[in-house]
């Protein structure tokens, strides 16, 4: 598996499985499909309430720990340093591990500082290897970088060819921040499983539309988390390694990009901030 280097020198697979919306009930049958057919980074939240899951397939594989690269976010409602201090430890004990490889702060609202002292507090303490930001926009974790003592390791947000994030990655490599992309395969939006460019490409190596919008991202040094929960789609996926776009190809997908969200609008949209508001606790 291909790694992408982080600012602090640790190793990342460019490639994991990602559990967004997978239930927690089916999240332990799903990592370990997913470490079976060749997995070794599997990505999950504390709100997406699988953290378990996840740490009882990985216990259960046999696989030795450090094998295993895993990823979880604090939740927005854990924000500010004590509550989210207290919610990384949570999620050690919910996963069984002793150390976090990749933790990051989901979303950039609330008290985003204050749960970056905890992540910071964290990483020298050993519990987290790497730390960085999920859904940030450049506005976002330019100030975070400028105004605390590490810069985030990694900015995970909506990545995909219809949204390449094109402008924000120039300030992600300005800064040193690697670009981690959810949503991969646009959660089949906008036409993303007929689409003709794709599929066209495909067809030159034998490949699906999702496989050519998968190795896309992989060439432009993203790093992705495609989620299924059927193992010979997980299989499928995981299946890019073995061709090359070309210049060629790579322009035309690059036509694709539509410089906007397609999955969940803007986090700098009013309403989507009043929506994301209404997750959190009554107080």
């Amino acid at each position: 598996m291909k790694t992408i280097k982080l600012n602090n020198g640790v190793e990342m697979p460019q490639m994991g499985y990602g559990v967004f919306q997978v239930s927690p009930a089916e999240c332990e049958r799903c990592v370990s499909d997913a470490l079976e057919v060749g997995y070794r980074m599997i990505d999950t939240a504390q709100a997406y309430q699988n953290e378990e899951g996840v740490g009882n397939a990985v216990l259960k594989s046999g696989i030795a720990r450090d094998e295993v690269f895993l990823v979880s976010k604090v939740w927005m409602s854990n924000f500010g340093y004590e509550r989210a201090k207290a919610s990384i430890d949570e999620s050690l004990r919910k996963m069984q591990t002793d150390y976090i490889d990749l933790m990051l702060l989901h979303q950039p609202y609330c008290d985003r500082y204050g749960a970056w002292r905890a992540l910071e507090e964290a990483y020298k303490a050993g519990k987290c290897r790497a730390i960085g930001v999920s859904n940030f926009y450049p506005d976002h974790f330019i100030d975070l970088a400028a105004n605390n003592e590490i810069v985030p390791m990694v900015n995970q947000v909506e990545t995909h060819v219809f949204q390449q994030q094109v402008e924000s990655r120039k300030y992600m490599d300005e800064l040193g921040i690697a670009h981690m992309s959810w949503g991969p395969l646009a959660e089949g939006k906008n036409g993303f499983f007929t689409n003709e460019t794709l599929i066209s490409i495909g067809r030159k190596y034998g490949k699906t539309g999702p496989q050519v919008a998968l190795r896309y991202l992989i060439q432009r040094d993203v790093i992705i988390i495609p989620k299924s929960s059927r193992k010979e789609r997980m299989a499928e996926n995981l299946n890019i390694f073995d061709f090359e776009l070309t210049a060629e190809d790579m322009d035309a997908i690059l036509k694709l990009d539509t410089g906007n969200p397609v999955v969940i609008a803007s986090h700098h949209d009013p309403e989507i901030t009043k929506w994301f508001m209404t997750l959190l606790p009554k107080k």
